[in-house]
């Protein structure tokens, strides 16, 4: 094989940036922080082959991503056949779009097959709606937003800079016993990057904000944009006893954030009762579907 798999490091970023602007996304996978950040978690590493950008999940299942970029899709998809072929795997690709199958599927008709994972589908709204809160549906979350202003006449919403992360990573570490994340395999990792995301705020080209009642830091959030039109929220930590504490930094951080991009991503509900309760309660303009490509 003419190729070698890459652990992710911060020096790639620029190279990985450049191959995502070749190809417009909404998803939230395709940015190098949400890479950088999970790469540890499910073992990614990349290549560059016959000119797009691969990623290889070594974690419990061997799988690649659909390769990024404007070289030649059927040299790249050939080669990875071959490579799975000589580890004696079996193929499989995975978080593909639709419209990436349809790319597949015009290059290999009747080849492969996809399975999608509503687990794994992003949920995209309009900024103008998260914003505003506007119409009977989102009465709820208004009410919410005007319980927290009440009880808290003196809160406050803040962009995370170097001063106030200390008091983000204190909350963090509080948050994670009150949801314990020390017992929870997927809550630990979540956890690490949710430090990690604040450490390396600046390094990885993440906006921060946070929101203060009673002068202390209460909930917390990160995003980036993902794309022309879309700013993807990564992180988002709220104590679930400071009532409206969680609409409230939903809304505030799209305010100050996302307002320039037309659409929101708040990622996957990994297939969790009450997220994906929540996710739906804000009325996605959109579902972003993903799922896992394998041969026929």
């Amino acid at each position: 094989m003419e190729f070698q798999w890459k652990n992710i490091d911060l020096s790639d970023k620029e190279l990985i940036q450049s191959y995502y602007r070749q190809e417009k996304s909404r998803n939230c996978e395709f940015t190098f922080a949400n890479n950088y950040l999970w790469a540890p978690h499910y073992e990614i590493r990349y290549a560059v082959i016959e000119g797009m950008l691969v990623f290889l999940s070594d974690e419990a299942t061997f799988s690649v991503s659909f390769p990024i970029g404007k070289g030649d899709l059927k040299k790249t998809v050939d080669t990875l056949l071959a490579y799975f072929e000589e580890k004696e795997r079996t193929f499989k690709m995975h978080l593909v779009s639709p419209a990436q199958f349809e790319r597949l599927e015009a290059v290999y008709p009747g080849k492969f097959q996809i399975a999608y994972n509503r687990d794994a589908a992003d949920y995209v709204y309009e900024s103008e709606k998260l914003i505003t809160l506007s119409g009977k549906k989102l009465h709820g979350k208004r009410n919410h937003i005007n319980k927290f202003k009440e009880l808290y006449p003196d809160w406050s919403y803040e962009s995370i800079t170097d001063e106030n992360t200390p008091e983000c990573l204190a909350m963090a570490q509080e948050w994670r016993v009150l949801n314990g994340c020390d017992e929870d395999e997927e809550k630990h990792a979540e956890f690490c990057v949710t430090l990690n995301a604040l450490k390396l705020r600046k390094e990885l080209d993440l906006r921060g904000g946070l929101l203060r009642a009673g002068g202390r830091v209460v909930a917390f959030t990160l995003g980036e944009p993902g794309g022309d039109d879309v700013f993807v929220v990564h992180i988002e930590k709220a104590y679930a006893d400071v009532q409206g504490a969680y609409p409230m930094i939903n809304q505030q951080f799209v305010l100050h954030e996302g307002a320039g991009y037309k659409y929101i991503n708040r990622e996957e509900d990994t297939g969790a009762e009450g997220l994906r309760k929540a996710k739906l309660s804000y009325y996605p303009v959109m579902m972003l579907e993903k799922g896992i490509v394998t041969i026929k």
